[in-house]
């Protein structure tokens, strides 16, 4: 599985997520799995000085440009799961002048902070990302004719999981359900062998999402004391088993209860005291309960590497 680590711009994204949330993520009819994204406003703050009518002096050519502002938008990368490939999420930073095209291609990248997460795509990108408010549809616009087929290897129920991790990064950035219409030189066209000119529409959560995904801690985060896990699932009876590990030893364990299971992903949140740990790298690890008594596929496994001070 492709993954592109982005060590130097976790931090970052780690800050800008705090202070961030995306508009109605709690509400029913929320684009993006259900779990709240962290913090409490649509956007990171702006990083420039508000407009002066005062006269000022014109601008080193020296300075650096200010960095431009940006949103928090979900992008979501594909991953391995007890049923073959599915969708996880991660809130990432974008510039706010074109969220949906800058969230797209990091989704067309695998350009994820968590290295199990990926890409299935392999072609030269998108030409344009936009949405159609009086179709009321996405419209992507392809480069040239290298996505419309699948690559060898690939096959169609991939491919089918590769296209909703467009839909779903899309419908996220925009908090609209709406399908997608892909195009190559202004004609619908398919996209990696699947017929897209009806519109490719959302599939359901619980076909094309990982059961357990960790929205908190971020991967690479540095905790001490105690820290709030939290993300989203749909486990047997809302139970959502939680683990920190140093290597294969589990040195902590406990488990989460979610707001509700079955017809979709529900978000879940706990506190974890790790005051007496010793300071080290760890991974943090979140799983769906297993009523089989692992006679089944197994549970589905979110991780995250963490840092305690």
């Amino acid at each position: 599985m492709n993954a592109f680590p982005a060590r130097s711009f976790s931090l970052a994204v780690a800050g800008l997520v705090a202070a961030a949330t995306l508009a109605g993520c709690s509400t029913d009819t929320d684009p993006v799995a259900d779990d709240p994204a962290p913090g409490g406003s649509t956007s990171a703050p702006p990083t420039s000085e508000a407009p002066t009518t005062e006269p000022s002096e014109p601008a080193s050519s020296s300075e650096p440009p200010a960095p431009a502002e940006t949103v928090v938008a979900p992008v979501y990368f594909t991953g391995d799961s007890p049923m073959g490939v599915r969708l996880f999420r991660e809130f990432r930073a974008v510039e706010a002048d074109n969220p949906l095209a800058e969230a797209a291609a990091l989704m067309l990248a695998g350009d994820a902070l968590d290295p199990d997460y990926g890409t299935l795509y392999s072609g030269s990108g998108f030409a344009a990302v936009s949405y159609d408010e009086q179709g009321a549809r996405f419209v992507v616009e392809l480069a040239d004719d290298s996505l419309t087929t699948a690559p060898a290897g690939l096959s169609k129920a991939d491919a089918r999981v590769a296209a909703q991790a467009l839909v779903y990064t899309l419908q996220g950035v925009q908090q609209v359900r709406a399908p997608l219409v892909v195009t190559l030189d202004g004609s619908p066209t398919t996209l990696l062998g699947l017929d897209t000119s009806d519109g490719v529409k959302n599939a359901s959560q619980l076909d094309v999402l990982s059961l357990v995904n960790v929205t908190s801690p971020e991967q690479g985060a540095t905790v001490s004391g105690a820290f709030t896990a939290s993300g989203v699932a749909s486990s047997f009876e809302a139970t959502v088993p939680w683990q920190v590990r140093q290597g294969d030893t589990v040195v902590l364990d406990g488990f989460a209860t979610a707001e509700g299971f079955m017809d979709k992903l529900y978000p879940w949140e706990t506190e974890i005291d790790v005051s007496g740990l010793a300071p080290g790298g760890y991974t943090f690890v979140a799983l769906t309960d297993d009523p089989s008594g692992g006679e089944g596929p197994g549970p589905y496994v979110d991780t995250k590497a963490i840092t305690v001070q």
